[in-house]
């Protein structure tokens, strides 16, 4: 996407679509947080989390279908990464938690919706936080509830990988005795190129952009095979182990208009 192209996307006028996908968003939050907040009270789990994300992926027009067997709990999710669609998707389907980016924290309504979600925030490039960001994600992994982890660490094109961080994998170093590792592919079909937010297209402008979408939004959600015990012996081996399974996923499924796009 050019520039331009960007610059005219993020200027686009609000449409009637999007203001009615807004306001179904809005009174799915206004209907489910009384309760959910009711379940926080008394220190229980809210189902109401995943109900709305689910909701709220419907209303964006996300129709979601899924192969391969999806490990319910115990589990590191290793997936790549499209769309902000892709946390409404896995959040709702897979009843997952997320590492994130620090900055989400701070985005106002988005980082109290994440909060709500048991979002583990990191600083990628806080090395001496390292440690603290580990134990974070080993705390939540311990309670069982599946985390997914976006290794890309920033969205990619969706036919294709960006580099994974091997880094991002010391958390799980040794790894849990309960703990697997299971691969993940978001696969958007032949629209994935249209979906994507990449540069210099801003999240704001992706956000009205796929709104105002007349059609659907298909998505399969491949849940590939758990990574074996071998794979498990270090960072840099679930790095390239994952990645390996994902870009075979993907070659699987490769589709000849598929073409390379520029990260964000």
């Amino acid at each position: 996407m050019s520039p331009s192209i960007a610059s005219a996307t993020d200027r686009a006028a609000i449409t009637w679509r999007t203001v009615a996908r807004l306001t179904l968003m809005v009174l799915a939050l206004l209907f489910l947080i009384v309760p959910h907040l009711l379940y926080r009270a008394v220190g229980r789990p809210s189902p109401m989390v995943m109900a709305f994300l689910n909701a709220v992926g419907w209303i964006a027009g996300l129709r979601i279908r899924t192969t391969g067997t999806r490990l319910r709990r115990d589990v590191l999710f290793v997936s790549n990464h499209v769309s902000w669609l892709d946390i409404l998707a896995l959040g709702g389907a897979a009843r997952s938690a997320f590492v994130s980016k620090a900055e989400v924290k701070t985005t106002p309504v988005v980082g109290w919706l994440a909060d709500q979600n048991s979002t583990i925030y990191v600083q990628r490039e806080a090395k001496r936080d390292i440690h603290n960001q580990a134990n974070s994600l080993r705390d939540a992994l311990a309670r069982g509830r599946p985390v997914t982890l976006f290794p890309e660490g920033t969205t990619g094109p969706g036919d294709g990988l960006l580099p994974f961080r091997a880094s991002l994998f010391q958390a799980i170093i040794p790894t849990p005795p309960n703990l697997q590792v299971q691969p993940v592919l978001l696969d958007y079909g032949p629209e994935v190129n249209d979906i994507a937010w990449l540069d210099p297209e801003s999240g704001l402008g992706n956000f009205k952009r796929l709104l105002a979408r007349k059609r659907a939004i298909p998505l399969t959600i491949h849940y590939l095979d758990p990574l074996p015990d071998e794979a498990e012996r270090d960072r840099k081996a679930i790095n390239e182990a994952a990645r390996i399974a994902i870009a075979g996923k993907i070659a699987a499924t490769a589709r000849p208009s598929a073409a390379p796009r520029h990260r964000l």
